[in-house]
């Protein structure tokens, strides 16, 4: 044993020398191993120092190898791949993605870097800066120290815009009410630069297509007053009369069948050439309808250029989804005036497409199984960019662990989408967003089979709209969605079940749902920059409202209406589920999620249809319980000995928050806590604790736990530990089980302790 324990210590010990990063340093060579910036004076107050010595320490470079628990193992991956001769596979990815080459002290260039740090003092309004750098070694490493004297920051004391009579002058000074530079702010070129770039942004609006940022100048004074100047905002004097120019647009020529590999652009027969309002459209092929580009182009013939309308137009033809390239182009008409000829380029993708899907999945309720997808695609249906898409799916999903075995579940179906690339409507509506408004319908049958439970078929068809205001807001509004779910070969076994859970007969009952849906999403999460980033859901889901209200039907005073021999559902369900994300740094962030919804039945309905019903637990919510096991409220079904509970409910409550961190390269560790609860609207004799109350906060559930996240960037592969602290199922005065949390105690882990494993983020 204790030869063991002596190679045991030899190995960890040549592991952390070969992390240290020395014992693969070339002969006369240094480990470089970072910079320290100090920022000494008096003139300025602490707060600017400890701004400006922020900004700059990001500045220096190289930057030095990372570091964990004072080593280096970043570099023994890079040495432990050895010599790599391809650019890709799996040494290469361990070699340069895994690990990094070591950062020698020969790499680093002191004076550049001091001069970078100048530049940058100077450039924010420290004009007197005074910089210095030195090194200093110790053994085999060395350090650099840059000390920065910056002296007091020049203030703004006046800005003045051009004074000429011109109509580019007149078009700048139209401009001023919205300037970035202010009186009294700290001078700063990225400010001065960024000035440029808006104005040169607000004249793209008003025709000045030729104009550029770099034909404006500002012309800075520093003798005016003790740190302060005077900002003069002028046109370059050999900025090109083209640039000084309005120009509105002329022609609009489309080519929708243009091949950058191939002389697309030869003499057009008058076959080919179609003119619809203000468009010429050259399609040899015929391949798509003139009015689709009438809905997609913004820009009219006399119309004033500006750059919105040029965007949004394409934007327009790439969100179409059935173009390859998008490229537009604009030269200077033959005509009189100053007028632009506008050229659009479009290569289409393949028309018609095939893709097939294998997937795996597995969740926490026991369930492993596998998918196949087959998509077909034709993105030009009926020569208007219409997108039909016709699906073919079958799977299976296996209860490999736990009591439960033996109840597999295959399912297979069939799925038919077709979308418009406008809203189909007997009113004219008309979106000003850059992304193209869809209409969609929707066809789909399902075919489930629980082996020694049921099978049931699933018939969904729906119609409605899709649009977004920006890329920030989208909405969809179904018309109507119709959902058609009969059961099939009901065993006895699950019939002897309904006997002690009479709740599971509302599974096997036909249902017929039918009515519109709407949800409106707004996120933000897109822009990395911002430390607040937000993400929230709405929606409402009516069915059988206005058939309901005009049959008079009600289910209480026996008054039930059926449709093809079955009761429809009447029900209003809302639900909302807002998430807050709050970036800590670079590679670390707490995400948090609340969700609240709640669903009504009445009229034709005495209880909301079970696949409307609202679940929780499992690998996306409450990571503690098993998935559908939860509530409602306080009720427990004690025998799940023959097959998962699947308990649902009217109202739910869930809260998440969750700390995200990087652990090492492409590992992310998570610390986590969940809570919530499901309940129902009333009272059901064989779920006692079931009905949502007053006291509804004194039964939340709530879990803790741990988990990786394994960031492959084609995928992220999460598993998750957690447990219990919370079991309102318990009696009242005893749920809080935090003290009796014991992770030695075999029997405790087998109660308690729940493993998820998922693909992605829970939220």
């Amino acid at each position: 044993m204790t030869n063991l324990r002596l190679i045991g210590l030899f190995f960890i010990v040549v592991f952390i020398v070969s992390c240290s990063g020395t014992r693969s340093l070339p002969e006369g060579e240094l480990l470089y191993v970072g910079a320290k910036v100090k920022v000494e004076d008096t003139a300025i107050s602490k707060k600017q120092r400890k701004e400006l010595k922020s900004q700059l320490a990001d500045l220096v470079r190289p930057k030095p190898n990372k570091t964990f628990l004072g080593m280096r193992p970043k570099l023994f991956f890079h040495n432990l791949a050895g010599e790599v001769t391809k650019e890709k596979g799996f040494w290469h990815w361990l070699k340069f993605t895994v690990g990094e080459p070591l950062v020698l002290f020969s790499q680093v260039d002191m004076e550049y870097n001091r001069s970078v740090l100048q530049n940058f003092s100077e450039n924010n309004g420290y004009f007197n800066t005074k910089t210095e750098a030195d090194s200093t070694k110790s053994g085999k490493k060395a350090r650099v120290k840059y000390v920065v004297k910056p002296g007091k920051q020049y203030k703004i004391k006046s800005i003045q815009f051009p004074t000429d009579s011109t109509e580019l002058a007149k078009a700048i000074n139209r401009t001023q009410r919205r300037s970035l530079l202010k009186v009294g702010q700290p001078y700063s070129l990225n400010v001065i630069k960024a000035e440029r770039e808006r104005i040169d942004t607000r004249l793209k609006e008003k025709g000045f297509f030729y104009f550029n940022a770099d034909y404006l100048k500002v012309q800075v004074d520093s003798t005016v007053a003790d740190y302060q100047v005077d900002l003069i905002l002028k046109i370059k004097d050999e900025t090109p009369q083209i640039a000084t120019k309005q120009y509105r647009i002329n022609n609009i020529i489309v080519y929708p069948n243009y091949s950058v590999n191939a002389d697309s652009l030869s003499i057009a027969t008058d076959s080919s050439v179609v003119r619809y309002r203000d468009f010429t459209i050259i399609d040899k092929e015929n391949l798509f309808k003139p009015r689709i580009f009438d809905r997609s182009l913004y820009f009219r013939k006399g119309d004033l250029y500006n750059r919105t309308d040029h965007n949004l137009s394409l934007n327009r033809l790439v969100n179409l989804g059935t173009f390859k390239f998008v490229k537009n182009q604009f030269k200077v008409a033959d005509t009189t005036g100053n007028y632009l000829d506008t050229y659009y380029y479009l290569t289409p993708l393949p028309r018609k497409s095939i893709r097939v899907e294998v997937l795996a999945k597995t969740n926490s309720a026991n369930y492993t199984g596998t998918e196949l997808n087959v998509n077909w695609s034709n993105r030009n249906t009926f020569r208007g960019a219409e997108l039909l898409t016709i699906t073919a799916f079958g799977g299976i999903e296996v209860q490999v662990s736990g009591q439960n075995n033996g109840f597999n579940v295959y399912r297979f179906g069939m799925e038919t989408n077709l979308i418009w690339p406008r809203l189909i409507s007997p009113f004219k509506l008309k979106s000003s967003s850059g992304f193209v408004p869809k209409t969609k319908a929707t066809l789909g049958y399902e075919f489930q089979n629980r082996t020694q439970l049921y099978s049931l078929q699933t018939l969904k068809g729906s119609f409605g709209y899709l649009w977004k205001e920006n890329a920030r807001k989208e909405h969809q509004l179904n018309v109507t969605e119709i959902t058609y779910a009969s059961p099939q070969n009901v065993t006895s076994l699950y019939r002897s079940q309904i006997v002690d859970n009479p709740s599971l007969e509302k599974v096997i009952e036909k249902q017929l749902i039918f009515g519109p849906t709407y949800s409106y999403t707004y996120t933000n999460t897109a822009q990395k920059r911002k430390k607040n980033t937000f993400y929230y859901r709405a929606s409402i889901d009516l069915s059988g409202n206005l058939v309901g209200l005009l049959s008079g039907s009600n289910i209480k005073n026996g008054d039930t209406t059926k449709v093809f021999g079955v009761p429809f559902s009447q029900f209003l369900k809302v639900e909302s589920d807002f998430r807050h994300y709050y970036k800590l740094g670079k590679k670390s962030q707490i995400a948090s999620r609340f969700i609240v919804g709640a669903g009504y039945a009445y009229g034709n309905s005495e209880e909301m249809p079970f696949i409307k019903q609202f679940f929780i637990g499992g690998t996306n919510s409450i990571r503690a319980f098993q998935a559908r096991s939860l509530g409602p409220g306080t009720f427990r079904q004690e025998d799940t000995s023959t097959f998962l509970a699947d308990q649902s409910g009217d109202l739910k409550l869930e809260l998440n928050t969750e700390y995200r961190g990087n652990i090492y390269s492409f590992v992310d560790g998570a610390l986590f806590v969940d809570a919530g609860n499901i309940w129902l609207m009333n009272t059901n004799p064989d779920k006692a604790g079931s009905k949502f109350s007053s006291d509804f906060l004194n039964e939340l559930a709530v879990g803790v736990g741990a988990g990786l996240r394994f960031d492959f960037d084609f995928l992220v592969l999460r598993t998750d530990l957690a447990f219990p602290i919370r079991k309102p199922y318990l009696p009242d005065g005893q749920r809080w089980v935090l003290d009796q949390v014991n992770l030695g105690s075999g029997s405790w882990r087998k109660e308690n302790l729940v493993f998820n494993l998922a693909i992605g983020y829970p939220f």
